[in-house]
């Protein structure tokens, strides 16, 4: 079962909620729906992860944690998926989410120069922002949607092949 396969990876719960940074959230990480395992906080915990992924913000973790709290989604999954714009990969990532929001904004994308300096960054800034906002914000939508799918359908899927062959060997018996 998918499971096994999270739990291999996945933190000690009580490590967590007695660890010296952690321990002024109080109750907020004793609710055990944010540590289980099961079909709706794994897909739950994907779409609340790749959603924060893609919103460039700082500090994309403590986003992914409170949307995990508040949707009641299994908040190391959705933490870890954060790390999917790492800094290698953010720059491509963000580079086409913020194609993405010119051509919805039907705007000129921007020539990037030869030299990336902070005169030309700042002085680009203004009109940046919001296609590279609507790009992002779509990007994560739909790779949360995607996201919540797939887990779900491959959850599913995982179930009934294990059912079957249980099935088949006990025909076999």
């Amino acid at each position: 079962m998918p499971r096994r396969l999270f739990k291999r990876y996945m933190p000690d719960p009580e490590y967590l909620k007695g660890h010296p940074t952690l321990r002024h959230l109080g109750q907020v990480l004793h609710d055990p729906n944010l540590w289980h395992l099961n079909r709706h906080s794994v897909s739950r915990a994907m779409a609340m992860g790749l959603f924060a992924a893609f919103i460039p913000i700082p500090m994309q973790m403590l986003l992914a944690a409170s949307l995990a709290v508040i949707s009641r989604a299994n908040l190391p999954i959705s933490v870890g998926l954060v790390w999917l714009t790492n800094p290698i990969t953010m720059p491509p990532v963000f580079y086409c989410t913020y194609q993405l929001g010119s051509w919805i904004l039907q705007t000129p994308s921007m020539v990037m120069p030869d030299e990336l300096t902070w005169a030309w960054i700042s002085a680009e800034l203004s009109t940046l922002w919001q296609p590279f906002l609507l790009g992002s914000v779509i990007t994560g939508l739909l790779a949360a949607a995607l996201g919540y799918g797939l887990t779900m359908t491959y959850w599913r899927w995982w179930v009934r092949h294990n059912w079957r062959k249980r099935q088949e060997a006990r025909r076999q018996r």
